[in-house]
């Protein structure tokens, strides 16, 4: 019987021993484990931090919320990553938000104005700032008087924005070595006396205020010409304490005959103004123009012909959203006195140095609070003939090539 004990309790003894001989084998096998794993992580971790490049995952898409959610739980956000490392050195900088590298774009333009209707809170910029002015071209196509252009811009890099606002179907492109070259907008279809004219103008507006450095912004078409030298022009413009919208109160059937009742009260009869199309503004009233949700949708819907918005339209919003900011003045001549719904057309026989000065210095106007005789610095309409006598006669009257920018702010 005693031996029998003795025997089960050396079995137990020597199962017991077992047990405790493998626990010492697995917990020493599960340190070996941590330390190797440790020993590769370390290891690893210092080859890349000793790299001159660090590399992080990029989120591959982004799916926004749906815009017909109603709850929480119907509303989704798809994130992937992607496989793809980018280097640090790729990824968006302060120079991505300051402009657009590239003005071809996807934005409808809905999603175009609201970004171009964004402004920093902070009204120090964080950059070496130079004031831009941005020349917005509403054209069919091709731009005859470009050579013109080309000689007007040449030297002042940095000190102005091109944007090309074209027929849909127009594929011409300039040579790399112009000042036009990639510098078409996404543009839809403009028909004369249509709402669309004055789209067309609020998104070559929306698109030159992407450009955080764009300060001042003038509307011109291909029947445009410059009556002075770029650095004067630049000088007007950016020194003035007023923006140049054309705003009168006409009585005649072709102003106040216009006005729609149905627009009372938002606009009234007494709100209602005329002026040109072609216009130049500062940047905090181009930001008012393509934020404007309450009185272009009235025009868009009202203003219909013989009422024209491109009459109407800025020159009432100026009077509303800002008074007291406005020359109530175009800068860009026309002549109206031939009658009918179109200016003159000059030709190459019109093109004399006694006819541009008289442009350029034939008139008196206020700028700044004081008088000037340097009241119009563009003249339309000029057709594609003039630009042969131009470029022989606007070098030499105009200064091309020897002016030099003075005066930035």
């Amino acid at each position: 019987m005693k031996q029998g004990k003795l025997t089960v309790f050396v079995k137990d003894l020597s199962t017991g021993y077992l047990h405790v001989k493998t626990t010492i084998i697995l917990s020493l096998s599960v340190l070996l484990l941590l330390f190797v794993l440790g020993m590769f992580i370390i290891g690893h971790t210092t080859k890349v931090l000793s790299s001159e490049v660090y590399f992080i995952p990029q989120l591959k898409t982004f799916s926004p919320l749906t815009a017909n959610c109603t709850s929480h739980a119907q509303c989704q956000c798809n994130f992937s990553a992607s496989p793809q490392l980018l280097p640090i050195s790729s990824l968006p900088n302060i120079r991505d938000y300051i402009a657009p590298k590239e003005l071809w774009h996807s934005m409808s333009d809905e999603e175009l104005i609201w970004r171009a209707s964004m402004v920093p809170q902070v009204t120090e910029y964080p950059y070496n700032r130079t004031p831009k002015v941005a020349f917005m071209f509403l054209a069919k196509g091709k731009l005859p008087l470009a050579p013109l252009w080309e000689r007007f811009f040449m030297g002042h890099e940095g000190f102005f924005s091109v944007y090309l606002h074209a027929a849909p179907d127009f594929k011409n492109e300039p040579p790399e070595s112009s000042v036009f070259y990639n510098r078409r907008i996404p543009s839809k279809a403009v028909e004369w006396g249509k709402a669309t004219m004055v789209e067309a103008e609020r998104r070559l507006l929306a698109n030159a205020l992407l450009d955080f450095s764009n300060e001042r912004f003038v509307l011109l078409s291909e029947s445009c010409v410059p009556l002075f030298n770029f650095t004067t022009i630049y000088d007007y413009l950016i020194n003035s304490n007023y923006s140049f919208i054309s705003s009168f109160d006409d009585p005649r059937g072709t102003g106040r005959g216009r006005y729609n009742r149905r627009m009372w009260p938002t606009v009234t009869l007494s709100d209602w103004r005329k002026g040109s199309q072609w216009f130049e503004v500062h940047r905090n009233l181009a930001l008012k123009i393509v934020s404007d949700v309450t009185y272009y949708p009235i025009f868009k819907d009202l203003c219909q012909p013989p009422c024209y918005n491109d009459e109407h339209y800025l020159a009432t919003l100026v009077s509303k959203v800002g008074p007291g900011k406005n020359s109530n003045r175009s800068i860009t001549w026309v002549d109206w006195s031939v009658g009918g719904p179109h200016p003159a057309t000059y030709g190459r026989q019109h093109v004399t140095e006694a006819f541009l000065n008289q442009l350029r210095h034939g008139f008196d106007c206020t700028y700044n609070g004081g008088i000037s005789n340097i009241c119009h610095l563009f003249a339309r309409k000029f057709h594609p003939s003039t630009v042969e006598p131009l470029l022989k006669i606007a070098p030499t009257l105009f200064g091309f090539n020897t002016d030099n920018i003075t005066t930035t702010k």
